[in-house]
Formats: C-alpha cells, sequence, structure tokens
C-alpha cells in the first residue's frame, strides 16, 4: 500500500478502512486483513468483523499495545472503551471519539460506534468510522486530512462524502472503505470530483 507524508506524519491506507499512521508512535486504526510493525495504539471504530478483525489486532498488539474502541465493542474485545466526546491522551498521541452513525440504514446505531479525531505531530486526523453524512460533522475544526467512506450500501456513497467533506473543510481528505467489500475505485474519483478540496487517493 502507498504510504504517504503529511507534515512528517507518516500515513498508509491498508485496505478498506484500515490506516496506519506514525510519527514516532505507531497508531492502527481499523485493521482488517493486516499485519505490520507493532502498535502502540489500536483504534476500532465498531464491532463489525470488518473493523474489529481479531486475528489482525493480535498479528499488529505487543505488550504495552493500548486498545481503544466504540462502545458497542464492549465484551468484544479487550480494551478501554471511548464514549462519543471523550478524549484520551497517550504517549503523546490525542484521541477523540465522535459520533458515527446511519441515518436511514440499520446497519450503525447512535451511540455504539464511532468515529475518531487523532491529533499526531501537530497533525489532525478525522477518521469518519462507517457512517452517513451527520451534522455532528459540521462541529469539527482543523481537521489536516479526512478519511472518509465512500463505497454506499453501509456508510455514505462518493456523492454524500463529497457533501460531508464540505462541511468540514479539510486541508485534504483521502477515501476509504471501498474495493474490499462494498464499492469501487470509480467511487474514490467520482469522490474526488465532487469534494471541493484537495483529495489524495491512496492505492
Amino acid at each position: 500500500m502507498e504510504n504517504f507524508n503529511f507534515s512528517g506524519v507518516s500515513l498508509e491506507w491498508l485496505g478498506h478502512a484500515g490506516f496506519r499512521i506514525k510519527k514516532g508512535v505507531v497508531v492502527y486504526i481499523d485493521p482488517y486483513q493486516a499485519d505490520g510493525e507493532p502498535a502502540d495504539i489500536i483504534l476500532i471504530t465498531h464491532e463489525h468483523f470488518d473493523h474489529l478483525d481479531k486475528a489482525s489486532i493480535g498479528r499488529i498488539s505487543r505488550q504495552g499495545t493500548k486498545i481503544f474502541m466504540a462502545p458497542g465493542c464492549r465484551g468484544k474485545l479487550d480494551g478501554t472503551v471511548l464514549e462519543p466526546g471523550h478524549s484520551i491522551d497517550f504517549r503523546g498521541v490525542k484521541v477523540t471519539a465522535v459520533p458515527a452513525y446511519n441515518i436511514g440504514k440499520p446497519f450503525h446505531k447512535k451511540g455504539e460506534c464511532i468515529g475518531f479525531v487523532i491529533e499526531i505531530g501537530g497533525v489532525r486526523i478525522y477518521h469518519a468510522g462507517d457512517t452517513d453524512k451527520i451534522p455532528e460533522m459540521g462541529n469539527l475544526r482543523n481537521i489536516d486530512i479526512a478519511l472518509l467512506p465512500v463505497g454506499g450500501t453501509y456508510t455514505m456513497n462518493a456523492s454524500e462524502a463529497a457533501e460531508a467533506a464540505k462541511l468540514i473543510k479539510p486541508k485534504m481528505a483521502i477515501p476509504m472503505h471501498y474495493g474490499k467489500i462494498v464499492g469501487s475505485e470509480e467511487d474514490s474519483s467520482v469522490f474526488e470530483s465532487l469534494a471541493g478540496c484537495k483529495v489524495k487517493i491512496l492505492g
């Protein structure tokens, strides 16, 4: 997978909704069918198998790895639950849980799933989780990179994600949640054409 550098922070898309972020500390978000260097922090947006992948989590965990997860993950994984609005600081990385849920779909319920705002090396990264365009996105401020699902069915589709990008106003947006289970590369291209901000498509 392509490794992208933003102001000294390394960001790698692992496919689907999975990312590895590094600046001294190694942070994984929703690693699915993934392996690699050991994690300092693992963030899990919700309990579905393609986000809470115990095999991947086991491969990248080591002694001292901290797992922070959504309320819906209780009883499914050993880790610390973060409710929407709550923050933690660990080894110089600040992680804030933010709402993520579906509107008019039954897959992701409000309060059980979360997204994350990660502050690392002076860079603010928003991982939306599995969500539709929701009003709470308008509360996000000073986002450098927004990681937004574009594959549709369970989340926003490409045009809805573009509307979300216009609401969030990040310096850059990166499409995700396509190409493995739902969505295709065409969705990332449609998103890029509509987003109204700089878009980086990672391969």
